[in-house]
């Protein structure tokens, strides 16, 4: 499951922005789609970086509140410097959506995991 989990982690990442970008109506053009995740594919990838330095696993929910915490800081600064902007209230989405996301599919691999 550690292998995969930066996975199913970026998965959740593009899953946000595909929603968001259908919610505010820009469409799902692959270069919109790309453009408006890397900030966040960034944050996730320093986030996984950090654990990785810290012989961490990625599946705890403490290891999924850093990855989350870590993505969506890094995210929206990275969102700034690119000149996309954010907003006060697409942080706190940003922080819901993958802090459900992200923790709620770490709780399920655990459950699962404790039946077999």
């Amino acid at each position: 499951m550690r292998r995969v989990a930066p996975f199913i982690d970026l998965v959740v990442v593009v899953v946000f922005v595909a929603i968001g970008r259908e919610r505010h109506h820009h469409g799902d053009a692959l270069k919109g789609l790309v453009s408006t995740s890397w900030p966040f594919a960034l944050g996730l990838a320093v986030a996984w970086l950090v654990l990785s330095r810290r012989s961490r696993r990625g599946l705890s929910l403490r290891d999924g509140a850093l990855v989350v915490v870590v993505t969506v800081a890094i995210g929206m600064v990275a969102r700034v410097l690119a000149g996309q902007g954010t907003a006060f209230a697409f942080i706190l989405v940003a922080l819901a959506f993958l802090g459900l996301a992200m923790e709620g599919w770490r709780l399920i691999a655990r459950r699962v995991s404790r039946h077999h």
